[in-house]
């Protein structure tokens, strides 16, 4: 006897109809702005039946081939390359960025003087499950991208400063964990996700969508 509707747990049912929807979107069944209008619903709705109802038009189901490119796109990037175990980035009266696929080592340490500094984790490539980032920031600014599904610990004091974490402190047991330590004086710190978990649902889907129409011709 399978599980009444109500009793699932809600997100495995909002997982299951996103993917429904994305299939059914690359597949050109449903239009770009249907696609959209019901991704905003599923993700915002909490109700089980909401949800279901959402895809109640839909025939087609996700398969083994799409479970296997999503777990591949949404999955955080960990490598086998070998890389430093500590990284020290100094800006003084200038910029420093570390960005794209880059390889993150252990420990990073941020020195920041009158100068700007940048880290974008977007399509980072984790060596460690804990990262751990050092920030002395004086006078600077610093800022931090992460994508959605990627903890964030915020353990820096500031004086006379602006320190803002607007990532998730929350997500899955294997994802990376990073944790900022650190001061910031008389400048600022903001930690926020490049990407958000819809935005990366439509670049998906749009990426489905391409490859199948390439395939029809």
């Amino acid at each position: 006897m399978s599980v009444i509707l109500e009793d699932r747990p809600i997100e495995q049912v909002r997982e299951e109809v996103i993917d429904q929807l994305i299939v059914n979107y690359s597949h050109g069944m449903i239009s770009a702005e249907a696609f959209e209008r019901r991704l905003d619903d599923a993700m915002n709705s909490n109700d089980h039946k909401e949800i279901i109802a959402l895809t109640a038009d839909l025939t087609m189901k996700a398969d083994t081939d799409y479970t296997n490119k999503k777990e591949h796109q949404f999955t955080p990037n960990y490598g086998n390359k070998t890389a430093d175990e500590e990284l020290s980035l100094t800006s003084i009266l200038g910029n420093n960025e570390r960005s794209g696929q880059w390889i993150v080592p252990k420990v990073i340490n941020l020195n920041n003087v009158l100068g700007e500094t940048t880290l974008d984790f977007t399509d980072a490539i984790f060596q460690h499950q804990h990262v751990t980032i050092n920030v002395n920031c004086l006078l600077g600014s610093s800022s931090i991208y992460v994508p959605e599904g990627i903890n964030v610990v915020c353990k820096t004091y500031g004086i006379i400063s602006s320190i803002e974490n607007n990532a998730p402190s929350i997500a899955q047991r294997q994802s990376p964990i990073i944790t900022i330590e650190g001061k910031v004086i008389l400048g600022s710190l903001d930690v926020t996700i490049k990407r958000t978990i819809k935005e990366k649902f439509i670049e998906f889907a749009n990426n489905l969508k391409a490859a199948f129409d390439i395939k029809k011709y």
